[in-house]
């Protein structure tokens, strides 16, 4: 067994603590919108203010997405996401301690701010994840652990909406955020003592490990990256249409991840405790469904190249998503309703896997900063979706809501038919000439 575990490659527990903080993050943010349920009857905050503190969030998650993946870019994976986490766990406590301290408009100027720097806290981690697993990963298999990155994020959305549901029934939902921002600081700690920005650097990692890593050989992204590369990366085809695209699919992302539970609470009158649970199923198949997808994709670019390997699957599941969202919303019974939707939500998270790694074939070792820019564009969904479901629940037109996120399921997948993951960026000017 001793043996076994000396043979591991490094890559994988390298990619287990980036799975971590997937799900430190997507713990953090759901916890806000399941305790937002006692929250606002207790602060006095409307359904529309709780809108805009979901907005709020997304403001900075989206604008810094490039500048997060520079600053990775600069300074590497390993410090990226020390610093970044530590700021993501002193804004997460903040949202409870703050009724400590302020009332009335004050708090809820307290409650933006906290939210605002767990958005800038948050910012980096996809795009220095992405650069991470470019470096660890051999070509051809990016799908596959940016997939389980995803699978991260679902899970810990899933654990966070039964987790809090029941603590805050029991102990209030301050202490339920509390207690579960706790864990962020072991990650933290273990990453900064086990990460490494490049194989090469890591003390663990074989030969036999850096010879099957040979073909991701290129010039170090970190402190390198110029400023006719980030405009190559600005300006590529490819990556513009994945960020049009990742802009459309996350309106059905954030539709699923942000709104289930009050949905089920609000339209489909159910128990708190009873939404916690059934609530977390969507998060638990979108997870499934991250990691499959990821799976399916790498083999599919395996065995039919990068181009109709990362294009098939975003094809057939993102189309399937939207008529499953209509299936979900139109369903009688609140169960078959959270069956669908939660098939619905794994088959949108499918596509995960893909559009990073198609974004990583394209642009390689500006994959961080490339990252960067098709994040901006998924992120744009959040923040052009929230304010929209967050106006249109609070008018009880729950069903106009999923009908939006079902047809932009379907034009985001039909955009897959003109990227083409295997047309990878040529040098830029200055990086040609050895500048």
């Amino acid at each position: 067994m001793r043996a076994r575990f000396l043979r591991l490659r490094v890559r994988w527990p390298i990619l287990a603590c980036l799975f971590g903080f997937a799900f430190v993050a997507y713990m953090q943010r759901t916890s806000f919108s399941v305790a937002a349920a006692q929250m606002m009857p207790d602060l006095g905050i409307s359904q529309i203010q709780l809108g805009w503190l979901m907005t709020i969030y997304l403001v900075p998650y989206t604008a810094l997405q490039l500048p997060g993946g520079l600053f990775g870019q600069w300074i590497g994976a390993r410090k990226a996401l020390v610093y970044s986490g530590l700021l993501g766990f002193i804004a997460a406590i903040a949202t409870p301690l703050a009724p400590l301290v302020s009332a009335g408009a004050a708090l809820l100027a307290v409650l933006m701010l906290a939210r605002l720097l767990l958005g800038v806290a948050h910012a980096p981690l996809f795009p220095v994840s992405t650069g991470a697993i470019e470096s660890w990963f051999p070509v051809g298999h990016w799908s596959f652990p940016n997939g389980l990155q995803v699978s991260g994020l679902q899970l810990g959305s899933a654990a966070a909406t039964p987790m809090i549901a029941f603590l805050m029934t029991t102990y209030g939902w301050k202490n339920a955020l509390v207690w579960t921002a706790l864990p962020a600081l072991l990650l933290i700690a273990l990453w900064a003592w086990y990460g490494r920005d490049k194989p090469a650097q890591h003390p663990r990692v074989s030969a036999a490990e850096l010879a099957e890593l040979k073909g991701n050989e290129s010039a170090p992204a970190a402190a390198r990256i110029t400023f006719d590369e980030v405009l190559q990366v600005l300006s590529n085809r490819d990556v513009l249409l994945l960020a049009i695209s990742y802009t459309i699919m996350n309106y059905v992302f954030y539709l699923l991840s942000s709104w289930c539970f009050l949905y089920l609470v609000q339209e489909r009158h159910l128990s708190v405790p009873q939404s916690g649970l059934l609530g977390s199923l969507p998060f638990i198949a979108a997870a499934i469904g991250a990691a499959v997808g990821g799976k399916w994709s790498d083999r599919l670019a395996v065995r039919f190249g990068l181009r109709i390997g990362y294009r098939a699957i975003p094809l057939v599941a993102l189309p399937l998503a939207g008529v499953l969202l209509f299936v979900g919303v139109k369903a009688a019974s609140p169960f078959w309703a959270v069956a669908a939707l939660s098939l619905a939500y794994g088959v949108t998270e499918m596509t995960e896997g893909p559009y990073a790694a198609a974004t990583t074939a394209v642009s390689r070792e500006n994959a961080m900063a490339a990252w960067g820019v098709v994040g901006t564009g998924g992120n744009l969904g959040g923040i052009i979706g929230t304010p929209i479901v967050a106006w249109l629940s609070s008018q009880h037109a729950w069903t106009a809501a999923f009908i939006t996120g079902a047809g932009a399921a379907i034009v985001s997948g039909l955009m897959w038919l003109w990227i083409d993951g295997s047309r990878a960026m040529k040098p830029a000017p200055s990086m040609a000439h050895g500048h």
